[in-house]
């Protein structure tokens, strides 16, 4: 979470697992643009900097947020990818779309975490105002980006460990 203590592109390296075998989905909402391509740059230069090969990272857009969990899903069910990034930018309007869409996201996200046991990660940036998310794309609280492709590095990492002991496990 982007607060005043944190900074969302601050971690310490050594926590982050090898990930020259990972392959990557990504899905980036068209909406809000500028936010975005700021954020999707961040991931994918995160994923770069800890080994991902760049043929491994698989991009694809989506119209907007709320379309972000299908998007999701079509790389869940039709490739070979570890994990998926989303990302997306919800900027609180006038009227009550933002929650709808905010909840129907994440919703839809985490249905989808345990409908395909994989980890799909949720990077979308649900701000009041357009220079909250500019400050969260890249800005004075880092980059979104950045913190979903760490997390997805991590998760890939934490579930094929689990796959590893229990196969072990079932061995004994």
């Amino acid at each position: 979470m982007a607060t005043l203590l944190k900074n969302l592109s601050n971690y310490d390296p050594n926590t982050v697992p090898e990930a020259t075998d990972l392959k990557v989905g990504i899905v980036v909402s068209e909406w809000n643009t500028q936010i975005t391509e700021a954020l999707y740059k961040g991931a994918y230069e995160t994923l770069i900097k800890h080994g991902v090969d760049a043929k491994n990272i698989y991009k694809r857009y989506v119209p907007g947020s709320f379309e972000l969990t299908l998007g999701a899903q079509f790389f869940a069910e039709y490739s070979k990818v570890d994990t998926i990034i989303v990302l997306g930018c919800v900027i609180q309007g006038e009227t009550r779309h933002f929650d709808f869409i905010c909840q129907g996201v994440a919703n839809g996200i985490t249905d989808l975490n345990i409908k395909y046991n994989m980890p799909i990660i949720f990077g979308v940036l649900t701000t009041d105002n357009l220079q909250q998310a500019l400050d969260r794309a890249g800005g004075k609280h880092g980059n979104k980006g950045d913190e979903a492709a760490v997390t997805a590095i991590k998760m890939a990492s934490l579930h094929y460990n689990f796959q590893d002991y229990m196969n072990v496990e079932k061995e004994k």
